[in-house]
């Protein structure tokens, strides 16, 4: 189900302009990579029996859907903004180790999240279910390998604003756990600005389920 959105008036809009400079590239999309300290989230996700990866996806998602910047995104050629991001992400079939991509709604706490999301990839059989729409934010972990760099497949579509989220396989460092993490999104509407506020509080959030 769509979500809801306010159509942008871009006449009157102080972004038009650099909307306009990034949307006509030919690749509008810019993707950077930090490491994230999840030594206290991973130990809060255990003691309680979560999944770390549908923990952390709800983690992601609640603090991007808080900065405007990751809600916009273009609808039949115009821009809107969404008042809720939902999310979709890859979950393995263990038998056939492909992957499907599965789509749950954000819930109020992590934990009605979590085992929502755990239902929906238990019982979608389907690969792919077909498109997904603007409303979610993408996410497709890599746990199998810590990288320093990743990048992605482009569809070609310049006008995809969805954000993709990514991460690598943790590890120790001076005894605490560190993640890799790649946030990718549309210049059109994301700046190095906001993926740096979004990345403190992302941070901030983590360290606050561990506290």
């Amino acid at each position: 189900m769509s979500g809801r959105y306010t159509v942008i008036d871009e006449k009157n809009w102080k972004r038009a302009i650099h909307c306009s400079v990034f949307r006509d590239c030919v690749e509008p999309a810019f993707c950077v990579t930090f490491e994230l300290d999840v030594t206290d989230f991973l130990r809060w996700t255990r003691e309680r029996g979560l999944s770390f990866t549908l923990a952390l996806i709800f983690a992601v998602s609640r603090c991007a859907n808080a900065i405007e910047e990751f809600r916009y995104r273009f609808v039949d050629g115009r821009v809107v903004l969404f008042d809720r991001i939902d999310t979709a992400f890859t979950w393995l079939d263990g038998e056939t180790e492909l992957f499907k991509v599965v789509r749950a709604e954000m819930r109020d706490s992590m934990e009605e999240y979590v085992a929502a999301a755990a239902k929906a990839a238990e019982e979608q059989r389907e690969y792919f279910t077909g498109p997904l729409g603007n409303d979610v934010f993408q996410f497709s972990p890599l746990p199998w390998v810590s990288y320093t760099h990743i990048s992605h497949t482009v569809s070609g579509r310049r006008d995809n604003a969805t954000p993709l989220f990514d991460w690598g396989k943790y590890f120790e460092r001076e005894a605490r756990t560190v993640l890799p993490f790649s946030v990718q999104v549309h210049h059109s509407f994301v700046d190095g600005l906001h993926v740096g506020r979004f990345a403190e509080s992302l941070q901030r959030s983590l360290d606050e389920y561990g506290a």
